[in-house]
């Protein structure tokens, strides 16, 4: 039994994934030079799985071949065996999948590779089953195959190793093309982003199927500059998709991490801080666009979410959610119509069943995830009451559901606090305080900015990349500078306050320091004197979350135009001209560049807000400004504007708070009245 075991080393280490193997027969290391040095002594390949905590299939492994006394048995005798977290070393989990993915075809996690005792990699997967099945190979079989290999045809592994290792290394290196980026990447990109998306279910491609929530943002922006009714067709399809589907929780809020199927309804039932903080960007953007109020309302659920079951108490943001409870995937989200029938009693659970497609049979292991079939309009008509007691009927018993569902063991939680995660949603939350009004999301925002600046950043500057437990671990990457710095920066334009401004500028600064190659003219992912591995990586391409590169040219364009300043600019121009060929060939992996060149060709916008922001007409200017679909304008804020070049000259208007429109570098005349600024900036949709 697992309980009687002794624990093995990952017993003394803080993450929670790492944990999680610390009764396992298996005789883990956690990575450093114990396991390293170890492996290099004794001539032992190295076994390295990569994970994180709320993956299923990662647990579904464990279960099935790291409890297994005979396979971990095998593993302890052959192997030198580490267990890596890749939410807390995303720099080992890109390099290594990059190998998994040229030997396999394919990646995703758990990650399975091994390597030479000098960290080459040789043969890799993901999940393999204890035997042989599905088509997959047997891990026992695979171990045994492996150490054979290692030991009998050295020669081999180590000219694949080499192979392997010599295309990681140049996996970065990237020309730049003479010719500056030009928009018509731009309508090129949308056009080849559009032509993949499912006209169907909406999303892209096949199953299974991930939000795109960067893409959709890209394609909103095209239909402001172009538009592209195409675009947003496509982003409406996807948007109201995925919020009537299963990937979305309809009784607690927020957004699952994948679906299994192309009409969003199974979905892997892990939730990710990140996917939650783009998606929230994503349905804010639409919501400006279209001011369809229900896209506001899912914003306003998934922020609920983060704030209820994702918000520590000193503000910082926890990291993920499980699939698993009670040791199955889903068991705390999904229903039987019993359930759903004695909780909401005979009438109103037809009138449920109906909204939510929850029938005896259940479409989930006999039992039913929750997803929209019918709209409220449509069920109104059919059942014969109004629109508006439907709604208030269907609340009603989404409460009662969720007060119930309450009481089911919860799924377990990473409570890591991870930077770039909480970056991207604490841009998340400034951005919704001001396109919703709601200041408790501006307080969430300052809550987790504060928590970033005291308790993540080391003594020269520099971010950690994890705090957990108390005690922030971990020096930070290149995403963490660049998505804190974006998210301080919205901070900023959100509440006026000049210490988020300046705080962006610090971390740019050791951005720069650590990161910047001035001989490509672009950031590697990893600092200067940081941990040395088989490669220093640099990329463009978006995975999970946007790419390090591209959120770093966003954000220095964002700071040039709020300040004035140049130098960032021309770091953020290299950026785009180095991977302009990137994006041309690979739009869809490419989409934060995408935003970030959209950017960068836009004219400078800028809006002024002259006066005392805590005053009734200064706010009364400044809700103009914020409920408009305005992507490349910047806000600044006059009374924490001393030294900003666009401030110098710009005077209260007889006295009276006012907003100064700046396009194109000139000004037009000031306007103190809120009918006179919505003229000025178009309207809502401007």
């Amino acid at each position: 039994m697992q309980g009687q075991r002794s624990p093995n080393r990952l017993i003394h280490e803080s993450n929670l994934y790492l944990r999680q193997h610390a009764h396992n027969p298996v005789d883990w290391y956690p990575w450093g030079e114990e396991a390293i040095e170890r492996a290099r002594r004794e001539d032992r390949p190295i076994f390295l799985s990569i994970g994180y905590s709320a993956c299923h299939w990662c647990h579904v492994m464990e279960r099935e071949s790291f409890e297994n006394p005979e396979i971990a048995r095998r593993m302890n005798e052959r192997f030198v065996n580490i267990k890596v977290d890749r939410e807390e070393r995303p720099d080992l989990d890109r390099i290594y999948m990059a190998a998994v993915q040229m030997m396999s075809g394919s990646g995703g996690w758990p990650m399975s590779v091994w390597l030479t005792p000098d960290l080459r990699p040789f043969f890799g997967g993901t999940y393999f089953p204890p035997e042989d099945r599905w088509g997959r190979p047997g891990f026992d079989r695979v171990l045994v195959s492996v150490a054979e290999a290692y030991r009998t045809r050295r020669r081999d592994v180590e000219e694949a190793a080499e192979a392997i290792a010599a295309r990681i290394r140049t996996m970065s290196s990237v020309v730049a093309g003479d010719d500056p980026p030009e928009p018509q990447i731009l309508r090129q990109a949308a056009k080849e982003i559009v032509a993949m998306a499912d006209l169907d279910h909406g999303g892209f491609g096949r199953a299974p199927k991930f939000p795109s929530s960067i893409a959709h943002q890209f394609l909103l922006r095209r239909f402001r500059g172009d538009g592209d009714l195409e675009a947003l067709e496509v982003v409406q399809l996807s948007l109201d998709s995925m919020a009537a589907g299963g990937i979305y929780d309809h009784l607690g809020g927020g957004f699952h991490r994948y679906a299994t199927d192309e009409r969003w309804l199974v979905p892997h039932f892990e939730k990710m801080l990140y996917d939650n903080a783009l998606l929230a960007l994503a349905y804010l953007d639409a919501y400006q666009v279209t001011e369809n109020q229900a896209y506001a309302r899912i914003v306003r659920e998934t922020l609920d979410y983060v704030l209820r079951e994702m918000t520590s108490v000193k503000g910082g943001f926890f990291a993920t959610q499980d699939a698993d409870s009670e040791g199955r995937e889903g068991e705390h989200f999904v229903w039987s119509s019993r359930e759903v029938e004695e909780i909401l009693g005979p009438e109103e659970s037809a009138l449920f069943a109906r909204a939510y497609g929850v029938q005896e049979a259940g479409g989930f292991e006999g039992r039913n995830i929750l997803h929209r079939v019918i709209d409220d309009a449509t069920l109104a008509s059919i059942s014969g009451a109004g629109v508006e007691e439907v709604r208030s009927r269907l609340a009603t018993a989404r409460s009662k559901l969720h007060e119930v569902r309450e009481r089911r063991i919860k799924p377990g939680r990473d409570e890591k606090i991870a930077a770039d995660w909480n970056g991207l949603m604490i841009h998340a939350f400034a951005r919704a305080s001001r396109v919703l009004g709601e200041s408790r999301y501006k307080t969430a925002a300052h809550r987790a900015g504060a928590f970033m600046m005291k308790f993540m950043r080391g003594g020269e500057g520099r971010l950690f990349h994890v705090w957990q437990n108390g005690t922030a671990r971990v020096p930070g990457f290149l995403d963490d500078h660049a998505c804190v710095i974006v998210g301080l920066l919205e901070l900023y334009q959100a509440t006026g306050e000049r210490f988020w401004l300046e705080q962006a500028a610090r971390l740019e600064s050791v951005m720069v320091q650590l990161f910047w190659d001035d001989a490509e003219g672009a950031f590697f992912d990893t600092a200067v004197g940081q941990e040395d591995l088989i490669a220093r990586t640099r990329d463009a391409s978006d995975g999970a979350v946007p790419s390090g590169n591209s959120m770093a040219a966003y954000g220095m364009i964002l700071r040039a135009r709020i300040t004035g300043e140049t130098e960032g600019l021309h770091r953020a121009e290299r950026i785009l001209r180095l991977y302009a060929e990137r994006m041309r060939g690979l739009p869809l992996a490419t989409t934060q560049m995408l935003l970030a060149l959209d950017l960068f060709l836009a004219p400078p916008q800028e809006i002024v807000l002259i006066g005392d922001p805590k005053g009734e007409a200064t706010r009364a200017l400044r809700r103009v400004v914020d409920t408009a679909f305005l992507p490349y304008a910047v806000l600044i804020h006059g009374d924490s504007g001393e030294g900003l070049a666009a401030v110098e000259g710009k005077p209260l208007l007889n006295g009276r708070p006012a907003a100064y429109v700046c396009s194109g570098f000139s000004c037009r005349a000031p306007v103190a009245d809120p009918a006179g600024l919505a003229g000025e900036l178009g309207g809502r949709g401007a």
